[in-house]
């Protein structure tokens, strides 16, 4: 009897691992080359592939969603079990999130419509300028703490390439890497002026274990060590800024 009352009483404790059964869902937008789906509907990108090589690490259930970057970030602030990435870190979302990071070193630039002649312009002059950016994205804060007067913001990233490819806005940031790979695949763009440098990584809900959030950090801080970080981002293309 006393062998049975033990061993319900074992049952009846938290588990310490539990966090481990619980299927932990990363939202994110379609921001080539850190994620997207190819032509077979697989998620791919840099930060994909560290999310799954970190989860893998932590030996947790995970599953990613790409959808609009204002309710990637929106479903991790309100939803238990939910991480957001690639985030700036920022003041302003500090206290919001739990952080695992860098995943990379995001350098944000503006960038304008080939042959618009824009591409000279410093920040200053820049300011008097129409800016596009889409919705939640950290660049639409930073725009105006930095003193851009006239800022469009739009539902998503590649409503405001369109914008700016079709002239209805002037310039906008952008992940010097999003360029890179933008230029690559023949959109008509030119870069401008550096904005920010900012680490970027999973922005995580409050209610995330702390453990989970430890396991995944010193999964992360193995891969940056291991040159596994650097490989993935090189086989995408990704250079860390200079």
């Amino acid at each position: 009897m006393i062998h049975i009352v033990v061993l319900l009483l074992v049952g009846l404790m938290p588990s310490s691992t539990a966090f481990a059964q619980e299927t932990l869902t990363f939202t994110t937008e379609a921001y080539p080359p850190f994620s997207y789906r190819d032509d077979t509907g697989t998620n791919r990108g840099a930060g994909v592939d560290q999310v799954t090589t970190i989860l893998a690490d932590v030996d947790s259930p995970f599953r990613i969603e790409i959808m609009p970057w204002a309710r990637a970030i929106a479903l991790a602030e309100t939803q238990p079990m939910h991480c957001v990435f690639a985030a700036a870190r920022t003041p302003e979302r500090e206290k919001r999130f739990k952080w695992v990071l860098p995943l990379f070193v995001d350098r944000a630039i503006l960038v304008t419509r080939q042959g618009s002649g824009l591409a000279s312009l410093d920040i200053e002059a820049a300011k008097g300028r129409l800016v596009g950016t889409h919705r939640a994205d950290y660049t639409e804060v930073l725009l105006k703490e930095m003193g851009f007067g006239s800022v469009d913001v739009s539902a998503d990233f590649g409503t405001t390439v369109r914008k700016l490819v079709e002239g209805r806005i002037e310039l906008m940031p952008m992940s010097e890497s999003v360029f890179l790979e933008m230029l690559a695949q023949g959109t008509p763009l030119e870069q401008g002026v550096t904005l920010s440098t900012q680490p970027l990584g999973f922005a995580c809900n409050l209610g995330v274990p702390d453990a989970l959030i430890a396991q995944m950090q010193a999964a992360l801080d193995a891969l940056i060590s291991t040159g596994g970080q650097d490989r993935i981002l090189a086989s995408y293309g990704v250079a860390r800024p200079r």
